[in-house]
């Protein structure tokens, strides 16, 4: 007996009827149908914004040129080149998106595959350009061609981006454009499932249901964040509760046999299935599919710490630090005479810290508390409001009042950028720890594998608000899924963080 005996899979005569599955006409499923096509018109958004992002490129591009060196390659028909400066040339966009798969459903809505697949495009629109220009012998401006293709790019990129962050509203403030889930597994894994998904409301999957392969469904009084049911018809279960997407969870994805033959029922449904293996916290990039004689391997690779883009990291670092620190420093004197009329000390507040590979370093910070802080603290302890290694209180008696503004706007850390630009931090890693607690059992210790991050995943995903296990976890996930484009994609995300004011205290 495998786990999803309790799927009640259908006889194999009832999987080529006419009629949708359990013998209930398709007509009944258009609601569901209708309600996970959200991707449709957000696709056709998509296409209106990157042909008007490709147009205004090329108008801005123009705008400035001599009209007749703008029309010089084109015979003097100025015609001709409207037609294909704001035309074909946006036409041309649109293909190479379309080829690229950049209006994919599966890329819309989160994650960076979206944004990549809008570059790799670009460089395929010039290479189209280049060889047209050769093979037509035009004599045109190689930097409004330049302009039009890099400016084409970046409002693409603007654009889609400012889309998306629209799609994200309507997600998490008016519950538009989701997709209702129905979990299937154990209790245990269904529950790690919809934890993880609770936590990204922006990703537009909400948990409706779960179903249990194993063990029977609570009493009605339990307390579980959604309905539980054990022994129904699935596709009954996903009708009553309108959803739109049924999600296997851990172990219960192994059984190909009826995980196939539950594929076969959901066709032409407008159901989505979508498999969570037990792989919990590993990023797309590092897990790849290899078939071997019909059966689909997933290979988990190292975390990359090492090379060229590590490398570049380091060099990002250091760069970006002495530019910041460019920057602040004018408002350095007005900002330390504001904490020597708030409490006479020093400026400065420097404390033991563990980096990579346990390497002790002091971190640099402006001091925000009264000089007899830590003397004070063990008359506060039982008010800890943290479940972890760290002190936190959102109202800190011991924060005066100039450095509570400096908390909730994060210029306190602001002189870390000197421990960046001595090598013992980075702009973005996990979070440094006090070296007084220095000797780290379990997993803790794997964060000391990169150098700890003035700002991170835990930062910019709740900071002070987040429990201990969560930040952990978010910290072992920047180790295991490091990349470039996950260091900008925090930073990007920093600065909302800082001027909302998210977590600060």
């Amino acid at each position: 007996m495998g786990e999803l005996d309790s799927f009640e899979i259908l006889p194999d005569h009832e999987l080529t009827t006419p009629l949708g599955p359990n013998g209930v006409p398709r007509s009944s499923w258009q609601r569901t149908k209708r309600a996970s096509r959200w991707h449709r018109p957000y696709a056709a958004l998509l296409l209106l914004l990157d042909l008007g992002g490709a147009a205004l490129a090329s108008l801005t591009a123009t705008a400035n040129l001599d009209p007749d060196k703008i029309t010089a390659g084109f015979k003097g028909q100025p015609g001709l080149f409207n037609l294909i400066a704001y035309v074909l040339l946006p036409a041309v966009w649109i293909l190479v998106l379309w080829g690229h798969g950049a209006y994919d459903r599966r890329y819309l809505g989160t994650g960076t595959d979206e944004f990549k697949r809008v570059v790799r495009a670009s460089w395929t629109v010039v290479a189209i350009v280049a060889f047209a220009a050769f093979a037509f012998k035009t004599d045109v401006s190689r930097t409004s061609v330049g302009a039009a293709l890099i400016g084409a790019l970046l409002f693409v990129l603007m654009l889609r981006y400012l889309a998306r962050r629209a799609l994200h509203v309507g997600r998490t403030r008016f519950h538009l454009a989701t997709h209702r889930v129905l979990l299937i597994g154990t209790l245990q894994e269904a529950l790690e499932v919809h934890q993880a998904i609770a936590r990204d409301p922006a990703a537009g999957l909400v948990p409706v249901g779960i179903h249990l392969t194993e063990g029977y469904a609570p009493h009605p009084s339990a307390t579980t964040p959604v309905p539980v049911h054990a022994g129904r018809d699935i596709l009954s279960l996903v009708r009553e509760i309108n959803a739109d997407t049924i999600a296997v969870c851990g172990s219960a994805s192994a059984e190909p046999v009826e995980l196939r033959r539950l594929a076969w029922q959901l066709e032409g449904t407008g159901i989505d299935l979508a498999v969570a293996p037990q792989l919990t916290d590993i990023a797309g990039p590092r897990v790849h599919i290899r078939p071997i004689e019909g059966i689909p391997l997933l290979y988990v690779e190292e975390p990359k710490l090492s090379g060229i883009g590590w490398l570049f990291k380091t060099v990002m670092d250091r760069v970006l630090a002495l530019i910041v620190l460019l920057l602040v420093l004018p408002f350095f004197p007005i900002i330390a005479l504001a904490i020597k009329i708030s409490d006479p000390g020093p400026i400065f507040f420097r404390q033991p810290r563990v980096g990579r590979e346990g390497k002790t370093f002091k971190v640099w910070k402006l001091r925000t508390m009264y000089v007899d802080a830590e003397e004070r603290q063990a008359m506060l302890d039982g008010q800890n409001e943290s479940d972890g290694l760290l002190f936190k209180m959102k109202n800190d008696p011991r924060v005066f009042k100039v450095g509570k503004w400096l908390r909730a706007t994060s210029i306190d850390e602001l002189p870390q950028i000197l421990n960046v630009l001595v090598g013992e931090m980075s702009l973005v890693g996990p979070r440094p720890l006090p070296a007084e607690d220095g000797d780290f059992l379990g997993d803790v210790r794997r964060r000391l594998l990169v150098r700890p991050g003035i700002t991170g995943l835990w930062q910019v995903s709740g900071r002070s608000d987040l429990s201990w296990d969560d930040a952990v976890r978010l910290d072992l996930y920047y180790v295991d899924n490091w990349s470039l484009v996950l260091d900008l994609h925090t930073m990007w995300r920093t600065v909302g963080v800082v001027v909302f004011r998210k977590g600060a205290y």
